[in-house]
Formats: C-alpha cells, structure tokens, sequence
C-alpha cells in the first residue's frame, strides 16, 4: 500500500479522521464543485485507485467539518483599524427572510492597480438573517459591526433602500466613512433609464421572447437568444445586444454551418425581423461598449483622485448616437463624484462584483437546498472567503466544536423553512394514519 503523508496520518484532538482527509474534502466542496455527498461518494474511490488504507467518512461529518471553518473565519478577532471598506448587499431565496453578508479588505491588502479584487482578498465580517430590514436596522447592524474592525473608512453598497439609508444614516454618527456606489449597478440603473424610454428595446425584447419559443423545439434551436432575468433585467443587457448582433449577420450572409441545417428562407422567416433594428442595434452596442470600458475601469483599477480623468481617456468617445454621448457623461460625472471622496494617494474598490459571485458560489454549495431558504449551510459563505489553508482548517477545528455552529444557527436562523415543513406535514401524515 502507498504511504500516507504524515497529515493524513495526524488526527486532529477530538476527531476521528485525519487533517489530510478533512482538507481534501472541503477541498472537493470548494474547488472542484463537488456536492457533499459527492465529496464523500469520491473518497470511497481513492483506496481502490491509489492504493490508499483509510476509513471514508459520511457526507454529515463534511458537512460539520465546513461549517466549522466558516464559523471561525467569521468568528476569529480581525485587525481593529481606520483603513478598512466594507462591500455589504443583502442576498434572498426562499421565504421572506433576507440575509446581509459584509466582507471585509484593509486598504493595504488590495491587490494592485490593473488586477480584480477576488475572494481571496477578503475577510468576512458578518452573515446576518434578518426577516425584515429597513434604513434604520441597517445602520444598528453597520454600527454593531464597528467593534470588530473600527470604523471603516467607506462602505460599497448597490442601490438597495435599506441599504442606502442605513449608509446614510451610519455617515452621521461616522461622517469621516464614504458612500461608495458599485459601478456595476449604477450603470444598469443608467441603462434602465436609457432604455426603459427606448420603445425600440421594448418591442426588441418582445421579439426575442416570441423567436425563443418559436425555436426552441425546432432544427434553429442553436440560435435561440438568451433567457431574460427575472430579476435585474437591465444587468445582462449586452447578452441580448450581442445575440441580436451576431444573428443579424447570419441572417443576411448565412454561413456554411447554418446552412448545414436549415436554408436561408427559414432562418429569414424565423429570424429576418432582426432587420429592422439594425441601427437599433448598432447604438445599444456602443451603450454597451461605454458601459463595459466603464466598469472594467472600476473593476481593475478602482476610486481614486484622478480616476475621472483617467476614465476619460479610456471610453470611447465622438459616437454619432446622442444616447451613447449622454450615457458617456453620466458615468464620467458618476466616477468623478466617487473620486472626490478619495485622499491624494488612496485607492479604493468601486465594484462589488466579487460580492455577487460569492452569493452564486453559496448556491453551488447548498445544491437542491438553496431552493429551501436559509440553512446552516450559511456559514459556508465564510470558507468561501479569504484563503482556507491546511493551518486555517487545522485551527477551525481545534477552536470552534459543532455545538458552536449549532448554538449560531440556533440563534441566528431559529426555525428553517425545513423544519417548518417538516412538522406542518407530520400533522397531516398523522391524521391520515389516524
């Protein structure tokens, strides 16, 4: 048999496997997007494989062993300090709960100029359940969450009410923190504006919706547009300006491997009203393009003294489409009022892009249960941040026992929508018995 590596080989004080076999498994969970009943399901394979002696725990085992990391990189002490920036937005499933996640990066730590702030570089502060959230609750939650890491020096937000307020309200009492508005959603609430006025993109929109169920079940199929958002329409705009393009070509030079299956005259039929916007299209492609120089500016760059006048020489500029001049200004005039806050010397993030990402990467994790409202599987949102090395698991599990989570869950999240199902039910199923 293969040797173990002595970490495989080590049991942490009070569990029965190895830290080898522990970080792997959340390894699996993170990395490799595994479920946590496939973590385990492939760890029943290595020994038959690589030759490898050791006992397979279950899937519940990895799933404590994941919420234990989370809780304590949310739990251990953080740096009290006066450089800190707080990226907050509330995230919803199922019920009428929402939950406000903040993380965390000093000033000192951002990665430089030209490179996105990414998970890694962050901290998480606070993973918070609340069932009703306004101005007021936002900022008691904002100023409790001072003594961890002192008062920040600005706090990025989208354009949630409660949220704004409660940012507001915060800079009264802290007037020395900034308001910092992601780019991401200033510029889809731009573009809402632009094109909610626009009665071209609304008929645009109807068409596409009508040629999605026309195609779907026929040999066009592979050109069926893009689904629209339920919520935040205005936030993938240019994957339906880049379809209508890119379709139009087809429709008036076919190509070989369209033709491969199907004629001209039946993707004319399907797909030749794209005619008519092709001025149409050729503006929201230049909005577009404004918009995505704008936020990858902020994204890669960030806020900072001159970052408006940067910014300016970096989108395009001289469009023939009034629309595209006015949307160019709107986001000069939205990054120049960001940058006036900044010190000589100071960057800071303008984007809460990675924020969003980490919301979708809990997802991947809870599986099936992200569509059964909010669980433990919560405190994974803290593994999901910042680096979760061999040390960090090690520490996790030495300094924060199960009944530690158990005791968060029980007082942060009382009873899930599960457990109320569950014995809503049992009623039922003991009446029919009965």
């Amino acid at each position: 048999m293969t040797p173990l590596p002595e970490e495989w080989q080590t049991t942490t004080p009070g569990k029965q496997f190895p830290l080898g076999l522990i970080c792997l498994f959340v390894a699996l969970v993170l990395n490799a997007k595994v479920s946590l009943r496939g973590a385990a399901q492939v760890l029943t394979l290595l020994p038959g494989h690589l030759g490898l002696s050791f006992r397979v725990p279950d899937w519940t085992s990895g799933r404590g062993w994941l919420l234990c990391v989370g809780y304590y990189k949310l739990m251990r002490a953080k740096e009290q300090a006066d450089d800190w920036v707080w990226l907050i937005d509330h995230s919803h499933q199922l019920g009428a709960e929402k939950c406000l996640l903040v993380l965390g990066i000093r000033l000192r730590d951002l990665p430089p100029a030209g490179e996105c702030l990414r998970l890694e570089h962050l901290e998480p502060l606070e993973v918070l359940p609340v069932s009703s959230s306004n101005g007021e609750e936002v900022s008691k939650q904002l100023q409790t969450l001072t003594t961890k890491t002192g008062v920040p020096r600005a706090i990025l937000r989208d354009d949630g009410s409660d949220l704004g307020k409660g940012v507001r309200l915060f800079r009264k009492r802290y007037p020395q923190t900034l308001d910092l508005y992601d780019i991401k959603h200033k510029s889809a609430c731009l573009l809402k504006k632009t094109l909610g006025a626009d009665a071209r993109w609304s008929e645009f929109q109807s068409q596409v919706g009508a040629t999605k169920c026309q195609l779907q079940q026929t040999e066009l199929a592979f050109l069926v547009p893009p689904s629209a958002r339920p919520k935040a329409r205005y936030m993938n705009v240019a994957e339906f300006v880049r379809w209508g393009e890119q379709t139009l070509q087809l429709v008036q030079t076919p190509s070989a491997t369209v033709l491969q299956h199907s004629t001209a005259e039946r993707v004319e039929a399907k797909l030749g009203w794209l005619r008519e916007y092709e001025t149409a299209l050729n503006e929201w492609s230049d909005l577009m393009d404004t918009v995505g120089w704008a936020e990858e500016f902020v994204r890669r760059d960030g806020i900072y003294t001159e970052a408006g006048a940067d910014l300016e020489l970096v989108l395009p500029a001289n469009s023939p489409f009034a629309s595209v001049v006015q949307m160019r200004r709107e986001l000069l005039d939205h990054v120049s009022e960001q940058a006036a806050g900044a010190r000589p010397n100071e960057r800071l993030p303008g984007s809460t892009e990675v924020l969003e990402s980490c919301f979708g990467k809990l997802k991947q994790v809870e599986k099936e249960q992200s569509r059964s409202g909010f669980t433990g599987m919560l405190l994974s949102l803290g593994v999901l941040v910042g680096k979760t090395t061999t040390q960090v698991v090690e520490a996790a599990l030495k300094q924060c026992p199960l009944k530690c989570v158990y005791n968060w869950c029980r007082k942060r999240l009382g009873k899930t929508i599960q457990a109320k199902r569950q014995e809503a039910y049992a009623t039922t199923r003991a009446t029919k018995t009965g």
